[in-house]
């Protein structure tokens, strides 16, 4: 929200003659004469009141509830200040009276010069409108605070809005807040001083708003409560003006108090009367007049700022100046968030009512969800999802097929390097049968192999077990979003990918458990890699045998290219069929390497291509029917729309209204604004 400067500077004050503003200080206070006073209204431009009438109406709009604050002068006092005094004395009205606070919600008074003479006086409060008389104000005001705050001395947020429209009053609106006090009453709440701190720094704080800060002239300004809250938001004092009430009572000291400023007002002090007893308040305002121009000590301060005539015209200029400012940035705010509404209603989803529109958002959905996951799950592209490292799958399975082949590779059991060529021995002597020598048993071969197959058995079903968990929480959480606005469609949907997953996952165990069962039941490999790699191992045999069948010494273990240091024991000890032992342990070194590449690149080919099946076929078809099988109604009922989006679409339906409106308020009024700048700088 960007803010609203305010110039702290004094405003020039139309003067009033000689002969109807004051009394010459020389007579005296008993002397009969009379004293003409200066009416409250004051010219008002015929620019400005269309802006006032505009911000008027923007504030019954509640645009504020849309985040735009409104320029507005908040009236805030301490308790028995003297506010609800200079209030009445502004508006020509009686204001409720009494012990305790008399204000105990936000009161909007709206003044506004009306050139009949009858006063027409109305209140505006809970979507009703009351109109009452200047005889019943003061009780209808009670009436619809107790309506509002509850009958009790508690206080409430909600405000209540008070239209004068009378002969002689200035154009202002102001707020005027619950008087500030530290110590609660009997029925009042024990943080009643911590409700109306809260309500005042909600008002006070906007830059936009302009701050009436009611002192009595019987206290010490700089211990006043209203004070330090105000500067707390206004440390500079340019948004600030004080009117000094009760001058009357407290005379002494009260011109070197408002000329020294020791509270920082930067738009400066006005020192007031108080209506006394029955007076009314033209007597008043004469009684003032003659005070401010007779009284030994309060005649010495200045004309300027000093009577209820001139606080209402301070008042009225400050809000001229201010709405003037602020309007153009208003205007904007409206235009923007109206924008930004509208644009987030259209990007919801449509209200759907026929089964045609249904089923059209439906294939919508099931479209969406399917290039989604083509994105995620087989292009590894992830927009959609930037900063969910879950959701970059191709990342993610790559990560776990490497994990996959490093454990087939350390499987424990499969170890080269312990008891080297005993396992080999143990197998070709029980494999031995009435033949010719030198010949290599398959028999031999298979057993070993079937052995280390079984070793490693589980790893593959695991893996791919695994992977299809991953997949699935991919699936559903994409079908989830695509599907987030029609929560009743998303049991069906979840239920669908869950099944689709599973079937697919049963599938692939199957598969898996074929390939193990084929490793085990033959040896085949095409790959002339496995005649290179048995070449090369079988090279190191002379050397090896050497070592092992020394005739000298016979080690615990030797060092054998492409194993590291080997355990050889008492391989010694078998020195017939030592060769043929060492031969199957290379063969096999050679192929098993083979069947771990072969069983790690056809599962991952497997993976990439039932996930391709599922996104392009299953997906939909397992969808599709699992919605058919929901019955009971239709796929209408499960496109109903949610609760929260439909109070989402109401809010944005009724925030697009207000805006709008407000919108229409301030279109008439935009031109007039720089015009409106100039007249009040002049």
């Amino acid at each position: 929200m960007s803010s609203c400067p305010h110039r702290a500077c004094r405003l020039r004050m139309a003067p009033y003659s000689n002969d109807s503003s004051s009394v010459h200080q020389g007579e005296s206070s008993s002397h009969s004469h009379s004293v003409s006073v200066p009416p409250l209204i004051v010219s008002y431009n015929d620019r400005i009141r269309p802006l006032l009438d505009a911000v008027d109406k923007l504030r019954h709009l509640m645009v504020m509830r849309e985040g735009i604050q409104l320029p507005t002068i908040v009236v805030v006092g301490d308790q028995s200040s003297g506010k609800s005094s200079v209030l009445e004395s502004l508006a020509g009205i009686s204001l409720p009276r009494g012990q305790g606070i008399c204000t105990r919600v936000p009161l909007i008074m709206r003044l506004q010069n009306h050139p009949n003479p009858e006063p027409e006086l109305f209140l505006e409060y809970s979507g009703k409108t009351v109109h009452t008389d200047e005889s019943f104000i003061a009780e209808d005001i009670s009436t619809a605070t107790e309506e509002i705050a509850g009958s009790g001395k508690g206080i409430s947020k909600t405000p209540l809005t008070l239209i004068v429209k009378k002969n002689g009053v200035p154009d202002l609106t102001m707020v005027d807040l619950p008087g500030i006090t530290r110590v609660p009453v009997k029925d009042q709440p024990e943080d009643i001083y911590d409700q109306i701190k809260d309500i005042i720094m909600e008002h006070i704080k906007p830059e936009e708003s302009i701050i009436l800060n009611v002192l009595s002239a019987t206290v010490d300004f700089p211990t006043c409560e209203s004070i330090r809250m105000s500067q707390s938001v206004d440390k500079t004092g340019m948004r600030t003006l004080a009117v000094v009430t009760k001058s009357d009572k407290a005379p002494e000291g009260l011109h070197e108090k408002v000329t020294a400023d020791d509270v920082n007002i930067g738009l400066g002090y006005v020192c007031v009367r108080n209506r006394i007893g029955d007076e009314s308040y033209e007597e008043a305002r004469v009684a003032e007049a003659k005070l401010f121009a007779t009284h030994p000590l309060l005649s010495k301060i200045d004309k300027s700022v000093v009577g209820i005539p001139v606080l209402a015209q301070k008042l009225v200029q400050i809000q001229a100046g201010s709405i003037a400012r602020c309007m153009p940035e208003v205007v904007k705010q409206i235009n923007e968030k109206l924008t930004t509404n509208i644009a987030e209603l259209n990007k919801m989803p449509k209200k759907l009512s026929t089964v045609a529109e249904a089923m059209t958002t439906f294939m919508q959905i099931i479209g969406q969800s399917k290039e989604s996951l083509r994105k995620v799950l087989l292009r590894g592209e992830y927009d959609e999802f930037p900063d969910d490292a879950k959701m970059h799958s191709t990342a993610r399975m790559v990560e776990m097929i490497n994990q996959f082949s490093g454990e087939l590779h350390k499987c424990i059991g499969t170890d080269n390097t312990a008891n080297f060529l005993m396992e080999e021995i143990k197998v070709l002597e029980e494999s031995r049968g009435i033949g010719l020598p030198n010949f290599l048993p398959r028999t031999a071969f298979l057993s070993i192999l079937q052995r280390k197959v079984n070793l490693i058995s589980n790893l593959p079903v695991e893996f791919v077990m695994k992977a299809w968990d991953y997949i699935q929480v991919i699936v559903l959480a994409v079908l989830m979003r695509h599907s987030e606005h029609y929560p009743q469609l998303q049991q069906p949907i979840r239920r669908a990918g869950k099944n689709v997953v599973e079937a697919m996952k049963d599938r692939t165990v199957s598969w898996i458990t074929e390939i193990v069962e084929m490793e085990k039941l033959t040896d085949y490999t095409c790959d002339a890699e496995y005649t290179t790699e048995w070449n090369k191992l079988m090279g190191n045999q002379g050397t090896f045998l050497n070592q092992v069948l020394r005739s000298d010494s016979h080690p615990a273990s030797v060092v054998l290219n492409g194993f590291g240091n080997v355990e050889v024991g008492n391989l010694w000890q078998h020195p017939d069929c030592l060769e043929q032992a060492f031969d199957l342990k290379m063969r096999m070194t050679a192929y098993w390497k083979i069947v771990l590449r072969r069983m790690v690149d056809s599962t991952a080919l497997y993976l990439q291509y039932s996930v391709q099946n599922l996104v392009n076929k299953e997906i939909e078809k397992e969808t599709i029917g699992e919605l058919m099988r929901a019955g009971g109604g239709g796929i209408e009922r499960l496109l109903e729309e949610s609760p929260s989006l439909s109070v989402k679409r109401e809010k944005l339906k009724k925030s697009i209204k207000v805006l709008k409106e407000s919108k229409e308020v301030v279109g008439n009024i935009v031109d007039s604004v720089s015009v409106s700048s100039q007249v009040v700088g002049e």
